[in-house]
């Protein structure tokens, strides 16, 4: 069988696309599961924090799955819809759709540039929880911010959200950043554990200044990566919530990859929306051969490479001088 992909990615968040809709594959589950665990592999495969699946919606422009490297499917992916996205608004030629995904539907619009010569894609991130049983997570009470857990750390708080991707937070100094914390705790709620035993996403934060934070993550069923959407996006509505952001109004949100812009949105009865505002670039793209029944023992062939990939190294760059100078 031969398979297109393309591999791009959100903020260093990288992932491959597939694009089951237009093409035409038909996949079961088990190929997926398969096809991520084989492809995602950064030694033996392409390498990948996930695969993105474009696919035919019965009600939005299209639908996205994305699994993760680990054969996990995510509940979403905020780095991945902005690809998802270009991609669909580029097959469309639009420049706004709604995307259906796992837990909702959601709206993706093409949002000027980032940076210089690295076009901008603004989604929706939604729906917004706290109860700690949407996450799931068990530690005695319906809800948790900013509050100390003594079977996590007996001096760091943390908030729980779901958007809907489970998210533990810590916002703090330079010097938790800098400590190993982050990776113990997030480690041992990853494993077999009774606190999250679906496992979830842990994210440090370190507010720099007024409007602008740094966030790094730890993501459920994939480990540290350059960036995880959905963990800016919850981990900038707990600054707003700590009063230390204002809400309705752009945050530049930097990570190991990078940086995005987040908006939080305050609506009736206590609720909240956050718009992730960042690239969705393509590195480059080719033809997969492979059986579907032995997915490891695949080629690639007829690869090019995209060029947008040099404006945005341009960006990094600046963002990794910025994080030297103010974080670490």
């Amino acid at each position: 069988m031969e398979i297109q992909f393309i591999k791009g990615h959100g903020s260093g968040n990288d992932f491959i696309l597939i694009d089951e809709w237009t093409n035409g594959y038909t996949f079961t589950e088990e190929n997926r599961r398969d096809l991520s665990l084989a492809l995602c592999n950064r030694e033996t495969g392409i390498g990948a924090d996930g695969i993105v699946f474009v696919m035919e919606s019965s009600h939005s422009d299209a639908k996205m799955r994305i699994f993760n490297s680990d054969g996990s499917e995510a509940s979403m992916c905020g780095n991945g819809l902005r690809l998802h996205g270009r991609y669909v608004l580029d097959k469309l030629g639009r420049n706004e759709i709604v995307v259906e995904t796992n837990k909702a539907d959601l709206y993706v619009k093409r949002d000027g540039d980032i940076y210089d010569g690295v076009p901008a894609y603004r989604v929706e991130i939604s729906p917004v929880l706290f109860d700690l049983a949407d996450l799931p997570m068990t530690i005695g009470k319906e809800r948790l911010f900013n509050e100390i857990v003594p079977a996590l750390s007996d001096s760091i708080p943390f908030s729980a959200v779901a958007v809907p991707n489970p998210h533990l937070i810590a916002v703090g100094s330079r010097e938790l950043i800098a400590s190993n914390e982050q990776k113990q705790i997030a480690a041992m709620l990853n494993e077999k554990n009774d606190i999250t035993p679906d496992g979830v996403n842990v994210s440090f934060v370190h507010p720099i200044e007024k409007g602008t934070l740094y966030v790094r993550t730890f993501e459920r069923g994939v480990g540290f990566t350059n960036a995880c959407g959905t963990a800016m996006s919850a981990s900038t509505l707990t600054t707003c919530q700590l009063g230390l952001n204002e809400y309705e109004t752009p945050i530049d949100v930097f990570n190991n990859g990078g940086k995005v812009r987040c908006e939080v949105h305050q609506h009736e009865a206590g609720r909240y929306s956050i718009d992730l505002i960042g690239n969705g670039t393509y590195m480059f793209e080719g033809t997969i051969q492979l059986d579907l029944s032995a997915p490891g023992q695949f080629t690639v062939h007829d690869q090019k490479t995209f060029e947008e990939q040099a404006a945005y190294e341009k960006l990094r760059e600046e963002a990794e001088s910025y994080l030297a100078a103010h974080v670490f």
